[in-house]
């Protein structure tokens, strides 16, 4: 019998962690709740979740802080950031700093639990994602994409990238040259039922961006196409 997926929650509000905890863990998953950064850190160095669930608002090191200091350790942890009020502001930040997935305060259990079970399914089953054994390294200027270890190098470096950022740019580069609107990359990315919205999908490519193109300000390699969406040109060249 398989082990539930291990979900850590961060919150300093102990009655959503008591609410949270309840919920998860009524539906299969093997749950640990934190008050704190330096609660879920200590934690973290000697065990590990496989999935987070990060509120951005907490007492010392603020939920974001965190989130970065994990990408920066090149740690793709899997992490749903909550996010107070719907702000649009926390949501894009969160999503430009490495979040998988975001939910905004006020919520139904209901709803998180679906978002956990989409990212835990983007990292574990999705196709576009997923490893692809014997598949041939895609090069693209100065980058290498390895389809079978998942892993995406720059000038001989080893980035971090997120499992939803390496959907997406398996989604390019699985279909160069052919413009995809930011629906179509969505359905392509995160599948058919997701409702990642199109800001959302924005920031994505943003992030990938930074990560992939010499200057991101002036893509080569996912370029705009205006009206529409994106296009994934491997030789870099701008194209009329």
């Amino acid at each position: 019998m398989a082990k539930p997926f291990k979900v850590w929650v961060v919150d300093d509000d102990p009655d959503l962690r008591e609410m949270l905890s309840t919920y998860l863990q009524g539906h299969g998953y093997d749950v640990r709740c934190f008050e704190s950064a330096e609660q879920f850190s200590s934690r973290l160095a000697i065990q590990r979740p496989d999935l987070l669930v990060l509120d951005l608002m907490l007492p010392g090191e603020d939920g974001l802080s965190l989130l970065r200091r994990l990408r920066d350790a090149r740690d793709d942890l899997a992490i749903v950031m909550l996010t107070a009020k719907g702000d649009p502001v926390d949501r894009i930040i969160g999503l430009e700093q490495g979040a998988d997935d975001y939910l905004a305060k006020p919520f139904l259990p209901r709803e998180l639990t679906a978002r956990v079970d989409s990212v835990l399914r983007r990292r574990s089953q999705a196709p576009v994602g997923a490893p692809v054994v014997g598949a041939e390294p895609v090069v693209f200027g100065h980058c290498v994409l390895d389809l079978e270890a998942r892993t995406l190098s720059c000038n001989g470096e080893r980035l971090t990238i997120t499992s939803g950022e390496f959907s997406l740019l398996v989604a390019f580069v699985q279909n160069p040259y052919r413009p995809l609107s930011r629906q179509r990359l969505i359905e392509i990315a995160r599948g058919p039922a997701s409702d990642t919205d199109l800001r959302s999908m924005d920031v994505q490519v943003s992030r990938l961006r930074k990560l992939i193109e010499p200057d991101s300000r002036k893509p080569r390699y996912l370029q705009t196409v205006w009206g529409s969406g994106y296009v994934f040109v491997p030789e870099g060249k701008f194209r009329d």
